[in-house]
């Protein structure tokens, strides 16, 4: 896969936690991690890239996607 992945999440969220399972479960690698409660700029970038405050959100080629079950179904078939 060529794509650039970047997973902004904050560790406190359940829906965020459920994201890091599947890709530990998994063995998903490529993907960067951007905790915004840890990175301002991650934080700052995730408001004015994807335009709101949500996580997680992973972000395929700077294209945000939201909803961690929507997030894991896409993994699956992208990363298998």
């Amino acid at each position: 896969m060529s794509k650039k992945l970047e997973l902004y999440y904050y560790p406190e969220c359940p829906y965020c936690q459920r994201v890091l399972t599947a890709m530990r479960k998994n063995h998903w690698q490529g993907i960067e991690l951007k905790n915004i409660h840890a990175d301002p700029v991650a934080d700052a970038t995730l408001v004015r890239v994807g335009g709101k405050h949500q996580v997680p959100c992973l972000f395929v080629d700077g294209d945000p996607m939201y909803e961690s079950l929507d997030i894991i179904a896409w993994l699956e078939r992208e990363l298998g």
